[in-house]
């Protein structure tokens, strides 16, 4: 599979705001929460190594977690993509520096 760097540039302007969609991954263990950046869609995705260190995150329920500190999570996606942080896939990966 050939990934291409995805570029969502952003200007001082630019609007963040996250709709209520969220969704885990059983198979990689990451929570996924949606950002909209200026009419285009991130990926904030949280592993579930973060979710337990960082708030006692359940394997079996990890999305209980997510929604519980879902201002902390979306705060810390903020800045990832404030600073254009950007994985490979257009994602922003939220890790222990960034909560």
């Amino acid at each position: 599979m050939l990934l291409t760097r995805h570029q969502t540039p952003i200007s001082g302007d630019s609007v963040i705001s996250f709709p209520k969609l969220e969704c885990w991954n059983a198979k990689t263990k990451v929570a996924t929460v949606a950002a909209d950046v200026d009419k285009r869609r991130v990926l904030c995705r949280i592993p579930l190594d973060l979710l337990r260190d960082r708030f006692g995150a359940s394997t079996e329920e990890p999305m209980r977690t997510v929604t519980a500190h879902r201002l902390e999570i979306q705060a810390a996606a903020r800045k990832l993509i404030e600073n254009e942080d950007f994985e490979e896939d257009g994602s922003v990966l939220i890790g222990d520096r960034d909560i």
